[in-house]
């Protein structure tokens, strides 16, 4: 059954950064080689009278429509703005020159 060698193991490891024991590489062989094995199953299938889906439930949009309002004023936006300089909200530098 084997679909998979123990080397892309390995190198699927290795592109991870992980570091696996022997019995870890082999349950991952058995495991992705089922895997496989389950593609090559799911292939086989005709599937010309499905229609091409990207989610299994319908996907709608729950947000408002982006319409410009009012803003504002600027007197209301800063009132609790714990520190101001002439209109602006006045925040700490974090990058130094």
């Amino acid at each position: 059954m084997a679909l998979i060698t123990r080397e892309e193991v390995l190198h699927v490891a290795n592109l991870a950064r992980l570091a696996l024991t022997e019995d870890e590489v082999n349950r991952l062989q058995y495991e992705l080689g089922r895997i496989l094995e389950y593609f090559q199953q799911l292939q086989e299938l005709d599937t010309s009278g499905v229609p091409i889906t990207s989610h299994v439930l319908p996907m709608v949009n729950v947000f408002r429509q982006d319409a410009p309002g009012e803003s504002l004023p600027q007197e209301d936006v800063l009132a609790n703005a714990p520190d101001q300089v002439e209109g602006f909200f006045r925040v700490p530098r974090i990058i130094e020159e």
